[in-house]
């Protein structure tokens, strides 16, 4: 299984031939860099590692130098791992880039969504609010939690108001519209998580046919 980091650009759109308008995301991916090759033999199971965006060498500490000096490679910002599909061979230094998905594949876009502070359980978990007339004090509470004489107390995992955002999203079977090289640009149908200049994780779609 492929994966790509990448940062979150944008929205834009593109017309097809036909005069279609399509909104797309873009998705700067790559390149990256093979900083390791773990084995079972010496990490107790196979992976490719690779590492997005350069940083400055001050920035990192001495183990974390120590790592990207044994593999030859410049200081990256982020790392990730991978398990390499059958038959594939990754070399320490390798770049890989925005051709390593082909246009008109299904994708696997996974991002951090976007903070939205703390906030009630209407805009939370879509709650209806309350009568708006007739004497009502019930406008966007949160309603009745639990009964008075039994149980007497509130259950956990009742939706409520609360910190929103930040989470793990993955978005599936995204189409890949349009790849451009030498930017090491890809366009995809729609919405991806988290805002402008996000980090994101591509992948071919683990479930999805393509088109």
């Amino acid at each position: 299984m492929k994966i790509l980091l990448g940062k979150k650009i944008g929205m834009t759109q593109i017309f097809t031939e036909a005069g279609e308008v399509i909104p797309v995301s873009v998705i700067e991916a790559g390149p990256q860099t093979v900083t390791q090759i773990k084995t079972v033999e010496t990490d107790g199971y196979n992976a490719v590692q690779v590492g997005f965006q350069d940083a400055k060498p001050q920035r990192v500490n001495k183990p974390m130098t120590g790592h990207f000096n044994k593999a030859g490679v410049d200081v990256k910002k982020h790392l990730v791992e991978f398990i390499p599909d059958d038959g594939d061979s990754y070399e320490i230094g390798q770049v890989m880039t925005a051709t390593t998905f082909e246009e008109g594949k299904l994708l696997d876009v996974t991002g951090i969504s976007k903070g939205k502070g703390t906030q009630g359980n209407i805009k939370r978990h879509g709650h209806h609010r309350g009568p708006m007339t007739h004497g009502s004090k019930h406008k966007r509470l949160a309603g009745a939690l639990a009964a008075g004489t039994y149980p007497s107390r509130v259950f956990k995992g009742n939706d409520g108001p609360g910190r929103m955002g930040r989470d793990t999203v993955t978005i599936q079977n995204v189409l890949l519209v349009k790849v451009i090289e030498d930017r090491n640009l890809l366009l995809v149908k729609g919405a991806v998580p988290g805002g402008k200049g996000g980090l994101l994780r591509v992948q071919y779609a683990v479930k999805g046919k393509e088109q």
